[in-house]
């Protein structure tokens, strides 16, 4: 028997999810930029699947080599990474940053695990850092976008394999708390608030399609 070609409305879904997740990352860390990319499962490539501010104009599709820059690390060895300052870090590409049309001077990533492997990365770029005495926020701006990225990476499995579930549901409402506490937008602000709703009901529906049973 054949296999079943990629579900349109699947794929859509997926961008869908995509896209809110850096449009709600780039909304809570107040930052110029977020994206995502994924792994290539033929090539290992770093490919631009959603971006959220600057240097977003024609990025999606845009692939990098395998292992290129801080999303490559990230992607090879499974563990978040951030650097207040590119410049002083040897794992930063300048010229494929170069190549977006924006180079930033700080990034936060995270990888997205699924079933024990990592599919993707999503960045945060130039996020705003208010002044605090908590030497703490630093590894709280890491956990939060870790928290996302496992969220973001489990809805994606479960898409691809047209299931549902309720066992992310607990992780869903830390989420929910945390984006919440931490977010430096205005809570009055429209477009946050509607970016936000529709980040939290995509994470939360988790998938549109019921179980193939043929």
């Amino acid at each position: 028997m054949k296999p079943l070609p990629p579900d349109p409305v699947s794929g859509a879904t997926e961008r869908q999810l995509l896209q809110s997740v850096v449009s709600v990352a780039r909304y809570v860390y107040g930052a110029a930029a977020s994206s995502v990319f994924m792994v290539s499962p033929d090539t290992g490539e770093l490919v631009f699947a959603a971006v959220a501010g600057e240097g977003e104009q024609g990025l999606v599709g845009k692939r990098f080599e395998p292992g290129t820059g801080i999303a490559g690390w990230v992607a090879a060895s499974g563990q978040p990474l951030i650097t207040d300052n590119v410049a002083d870090s040897d794992r930063f590409a300048h010229d494929a940053a170069a190549s977006t049309g924006y180079v930033p001077t700080s990034i936060l990533a995270a990888p997205l695990i699924a079933d024990g492997e990592c599919i993707g990365v999503i960045e945060v770029l130039d996020r705003h850092v208010r002044p605090t005495n908590d030497p703490s926020r630093e590894l709280d701006d890491i956990e939060l976008l870790g928290l996302l990225a496992t969220q973001a990476a489990l809805s994606l499995a479960l898409l691809r394999r047209g299931e549902r579930t309720v066992d992310a549901a607990p992780r869903l409402g830390e989420l929910v708390a945390r984006l919440s506490d931490h977010a430096v937008m205005d809570s009055s602000d429209p477009l946050a608030a509607a970016l936000l709703g529709i980040s939290l009901e995509l994470l939360d529906r988790r998938a549109q399609l019921a179980p193939n049973s043929g």
